[in-house]
C-alpha cells in the first residue's frame, strides 16, 4: 500500500520512525569495505547485488528498547524451559535414535523470531541452523545517519562491531564441549549445493571466520565426504568439526550417511546438531511452550509461565479429529509443517484453498494463533511503500548476540521484495 509518511514529532517511538523516517540509511561503499575483508571476498557485494538484488534492505527498522527487553527475558525463559528433563522428555520422545544423544555441543547460530505488537513481542518460531548473523553484522556497520537529528542513533552497536568474535568464541565453546582442549584443526561448513544456496556468500564470511584462527577451513556438499578409519574425511584430509547448515536435520537423506556415521560414533563436532533440533526447532515443541498446565507441572515459575503466556502465542497439532474445528477457525490461525524450516510450506488460514488444507490435514502440521507482523514505511522507486518485518534473535546459550529485522510483502519472508530483504534493527530508548 502506498501511503503518505506520517509526520515526525519530538522525541519519535520506533513506531513513529517506522512510518516516518523512510530514508535510505545504507552506505554501499562501507557495506562493500565490510564484506570484501580480504582478497579472496573481493567482488562480493557486485555478485550479491547481481544474484540477490532482495537481500539487503536500503534502510533500517527501528525497535523499542523495551521490546528488546522483553524479547531477552523470552529467551531466556524458553532455555530454562529447555534445560527441564519434563520438556525434554516430551520432545525427544517424537525424535529420531539420532537425536537422543547429547554429545556436548548447544548448537550454534539459533534463532528466535518474533512479530512484534502492541501486546509485546511474539515468538513465531525456533530455527537451530538460522542464516545470515555475519551478513547482518555486516550491514549494521555499513549505515549511516540520514539525518542530522539521527547522527547519535546510527553508530554501530556494541554487538554488531563485535559479532565476529563472538562467534569465534561460540565455535570454540562448541569444540571444547565435546572435546575439551584438543586442538581444532579443521572446519568444514557443509550445505547441500552449498554455492547454489541464497546465503552462500555467508559461508565465506564464515570460512574466514575460522582460518582467522589458524583453523583450516573448506566449505563441502555432503556428498564430498567419506567415512572410514573411524574418521570423517573430505578432499583426504580428515574433518574435526562441522558447521552444519543442512536442512536435512537428522541426517537421513542418502547423502548424509558419511556425516551421518561420523556423528552417531561421536568422530565428529557437528554444530548444530540433530539433538538440538529436537529441543528447539520442532514445531511441535511451540505446543508446550505455550501450554501453560504442562509448564506449571513441570515446575516452571510463575515468573516465566507470564512471559511464556505472553509470548508465545498458543499453538495445536492439527489432527483429522478437528479438522472442522480448524476450518472454522482458519482465519485466526497460521498452520507449519511441524519439521518445516524458512516458511515453505507454510500457510496464513485466511489464504487457504480446500486444496492445501486436504495437504495440510495429511501431513503433520501444527496451527498456531495467528499474529500480524509489523510494519516499515519504505521508499521503492520513488514511491512510499509499507513492508511487513520480523524482528530475528541470534542467540548462543541463552544470551542474545545480534537482532535483524528481515522485511517482506507476502504471507512470509522472502528476499523478493523489492525494498525489502535484511535490515539492521535500530534500539529506540524510552520517550
Amino acid at each position: 500500500m502506498t501511503q503518505t509518511p506520517a509526520p515526525l514529532v519530538a522525541n519519535p517511538s520506533a513506531e513513529d520512525l517506522n512510518h516516518g523516517c523512510f530514508c535510505r540509511t545504507l552506505n554501499v561503499n562501507r557495506l562493500r569495505e565490510q564484506l570484501e575483508t580480504e582478497p579472496s571476498l573481493q567482488g562480493m557485494l557486485e555478485i550479491i547485488t547481481t544474484t540477490r538484488p532482495h537481500l539487503f534492505s536500503s534502510t533500517v527498522v527501528f525497535i523499542a528498547s523495551e521490546m528488546a527487553e522483553k524479547i531477552a527475558a523470552i529467551v531466556a525463559a524458553i532455555e530454562r524451559v529447555i534445560a527441564l528433563p519434563a520438556y525434554q522428555a516430551q520432545a525427544l520422545s517424537r525424535a529420531p535414535a539420532l537425536a537422543q544423544t547429547a554429545f556436548g555441543p548447544l548448537g550454534a547460530c539459533t534463532g528466535f523470531d518474533f512479530h512484534l505488537g502492541s501486546a509485546g513481542p511474539q515468538l513465531i518460531e525456533i530455527n537451530t541452523n538460522a542464516g545470515g548473523a555475519l551478513l547482518n553484522a555486516a550491514l549494521a556497520r555499513a549505515q549511516e545517519a540520514c539525518c542530522k537529528e539521527m547522527d547519535g542513533v546510527f553508530h554501530p552497536s556494541a554487538p554488531a562491531v563485535t559479532l565476529d568474535t563472538t562467534c569465534r568464541d561460540m565455535f570454540k565453546t562448541e569444540w571444547c564441549r565435546q572435546r575439551g582442549q584438543a586442538p581444532l584443526r579443521s572446519v568444514l561448513i557443509v550445505d547441500h549445493d552449498p554455492s547454489a544456496q541464497y546465503l552462500a556468500p555467508e559461508f565465506e564470511l564464515f570460512r574466514q571466520l575460522f582460518l582467522h584462527d589458524g583453523v583450516t577451513a573448506r566449505i563441502a556438499d555432503p556428498t564430498e565426504l567419506a567415512w572410514h578409519d573411524g574418521k570423517l574425511w573430505h578432499a583426504g584430509e580428515p574433518v574435526d568439526m562441522v558447521y552444519n547448515r543442512l536442512t536435512d536435520f537428522y541426517l537421513t537423506e542418502p547423502q548424509s550417511q558419511a556425516l551421518r556415521q561420523a556423528y552417531e560414533a561421536g568422530a565428529v563436532v557437528l554444530t548444530p546438531g540433530p539433538h538440538a533440533h529436537a529441543l528447539y526447532a520442532d514445531k511441535r515443541n511451540l505446543i508446550a511452550l505455550s501450554h501453560d498446565a504442562w509448564l506449571a507441572e513441570w515446575g516452571v515459575s510463575s515468573a516465566d509461565r507470564r512471559l511464556l503466556n505472553a509470548g508465545v502465542p498458543q499453538t495445536q497439532l492439527v489432527t483429522l479429529e478437528r479438522a472442522d474445528e480448524f476450518w472454522a477457525q482458519r482465519r485466526h490461525l497460521f498452520f507449519k509443517p511441524a519439521a518445516g524450516f524458512g516458511s515453505k510450506a507454510a500457510y496464513r488460514g485466511d489464504k487457504l484453498t480446500r486444496k492445501v488444507w486436504a495437504h495440510i490435514l495429511a501431513g503433520d502440521f501444527v496451527a498456531q494463533a495467528l499474529v500480524p507482523p509489523s510494519e516499515r514505511l519504505v521508499e521503492v522507486d520513488g514511491v512510499l511503500t509499507d513492508l511487513k518485518f520480523d524482528v530475528r534473535a541470534y542467540t548462543y546459550d541463552g544470551k542474545i548476540q545480534l537482532f535483524a529485522a528481515r522485511m517482506y510483502v507476502g504471507q512470509t519472508t522472502n528476499f523478493r521484495t523489492p525494498g525489502g530483504g535484511f535490515a539492521p534493527v535500530i534500539l529506540v530508548p524510552p520517550v
